[in-house]
Protein backbone atom coordinates (compact mmCIF):
# COMPACT_ATOMS: atom_id res chain seq x y z
CA UNK A 1 0.00 0.00 0.00
CA UNK A 2 1.24 3.45 -0.86
CA UNK A 3 2.15 5.84 1.92
CA UNK A 4 2.27 8.79 -0.46
CA UNK A 5 -0.73 11.10 -0.55
CA UNK A 6 -1.76 13.96 -2.80
CA UNK A 7 -4.12 16.26 -0.93
CA UNK A 8 -6.18 18.33 -3.36
CA UNK A 9 -8.05 21.18 -1.72
CA UNK A 10 -10.68 22.20 -4.25
CA UNK A 11 -13.73 23.18 -2.24
CA UNK A 12 -14.73 26.78 -1.90
CA UNK A 13 -16.36 25.86 1.40
CA UNK A 14 -14.18 27.03 4.26
CA UNK A 15 -14.87 24.07 6.56
CA UNK A 16 -14.04 21.47 3.90
CA UNK A 17 -10.85 23.26 2.89
CA UNK A 18 -9.75 23.60 6.52
CA UNK A 19 -10.35 19.89 7.12
CA UNK A 20 -7.97 18.97 4.30
CA UNK A 21 -5.40 21.50 5.40
CA UNK A 22 -5.55 20.34 9.02
CA UNK A 23 -4.96 16.76 7.93
CA UNK A 24 -2.07 17.79 5.68
CA UNK A 25 -0.42 19.90 8.38
CA UNK A 26 -0.67 17.19 11.02
CA UNK A 27 0.44 14.41 8.67
CA UNK A 28 3.54 16.45 7.80
CA UNK A 29 4.19 17.45 11.41
CA UNK A 30 3.85 13.95 12.85
CA UNK A 31 5.28 11.99 9.90
CA UNK A 32 2.15 9.90 9.40
CA UNK A 33 3.08 9.19 5.76
CA UNK A 34 6.24 8.91 3.69
CA UNK A 35 5.33 11.83 1.41
CA UNK A 36 2.57 14.39 1.16
CA UNK A 37 1.87 16.85 -1.62
CA UNK A 38 -0.74 19.61 -1.27
CA UNK A 39 -2.50 21.39 -4.13
CA UNK A 40 -5.14 24.07 -4.39
CA UNK A 41 -7.37 23.69 -7.39
CA UNK A 42 -10.53 25.55 -8.31
CA UNK A 43 -12.73 27.46 -5.84
CA UNK A 44 -10.33 26.90 -2.93
CA UNK A 45 -7.90 29.34 -4.53
CA UNK A 46 -10.20 32.22 -3.69
CA UNK A 47 -10.21 31.16 -0.04
CA UNK A 48 -6.45 31.66 0.10
CA UNK A 49 -6.97 35.37 -0.42
CA UNK A 50 -10.32 35.79 1.35
CA UNK A 51 -10.01 33.68 4.51
CA UNK A 52 -7.26 34.38 7.04
CA UNK A 53 -7.35 30.93 8.66
CA UNK A 54 -7.13 29.11 5.31
CA UNK A 55 -4.23 31.38 4.33
CA UNK A 56 -2.42 30.75 7.65
CA UNK A 57 -2.85 26.97 7.36
CA UNK A 58 -1.46 27.03 3.81
CA UNK A 59 1.49 29.16 4.89
CA UNK A 60 2.25 26.82 7.81
CA UNK A 61 2.23 23.86 5.42
CA UNK A 62 4.54 25.81 3.09
CA UNK A 63 7.21 25.78 5.82
CA UNK A 64 7.52 22.00 5.27
CA UNK A 65 6.00 21.25 1.86
CA UNK A 66 5.26 24.08 -0.55
CA UNK A 67 1.67 23.72 -1.80
CA UNK A 68 0.99 24.18 -5.49
CA UNK A 69 -1.83 26.38 -6.77
CA UNK A 70 -3.39 25.94 -10.20
CA UNK A 71 -1.97 28.60 -12.51
CA UNK A 72 -4.71 28.24 -15.11
CA UNK A 73 -7.37 29.20 -12.57
CA UNK A 74 -5.34 31.87 -10.79
CA UNK A 75 -4.43 33.48 -14.12
CA UNK A 76 -8.12 33.55 -15.07
CA UNK A 77 -8.96 35.17 -11.74
CA UNK A 78 -6.00 37.55 -11.94
CA UNK A 79 -4.66 36.31 -8.58
CA UNK A 80 -1.40 34.54 -9.46
CA UNK A 81 0.88 37.29 -8.14
CA UNK A 82 -1.07 37.70 -4.90
CA UNK A 83 -0.95 33.95 -4.27
CA UNK A 84 2.80 33.82 -4.94
CA UNK A 85 3.26 36.67 -2.43
CA UNK A 86 1.81 34.30 0.20
CA UNK A 87 4.78 31.98 -0.37
CA UNK A 88 2.90 29.43 -2.46
CA UNK A 89 3.95 28.15 -5.86
CA UNK A 90 1.67 28.71 -8.85
CA UNK A 91 1.94 26.07 -11.60
CA UNK A 92 -0.11 24.20 -14.18
CA UNK A 93 -1.16 21.32 -11.93
CA UNK A 94 -3.03 19.04 -14.37
CA UNK A 95 0.06 17.19 -15.61
CA UNK A 96 1.59 17.22 -12.11
CA UNK A 97 -1.50 15.59 -10.60
CA UNK A 98 -1.48 12.95 -13.34
CA UNK A 99 2.22 12.18 -12.83
CA UNK A 100 1.83 11.91 -9.05
CA UNK A 101 -1.04 9.46 -9.43
CA UNK A 102 1.06 7.41 -11.87
CA UNK A 103 3.84 7.46 -9.26
CA UNK A 104 1.56 5.88 -6.66
CA UNK A 105 0.24 8.91 -4.78
CA UNK A 106 -3.26 8.38 -3.43
CA UNK A 107 -5.44 11.44 -4.09
CA UNK A 108 -7.55 12.81 -1.24
CA UNK A 109 -9.89 15.58 -2.32
CA UNK A 110 -11.38 18.10 0.07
Amino acid sequence: MSSKVLIIVSSGEREKALTGLMYARNALLWGWLDDIKVMFFGPSEGLLLEDEQVRQEAQEIAETEKPLVCKFISDQEGTSEKIEELGLKVAYVGPIISDLIKDGYVPMVF
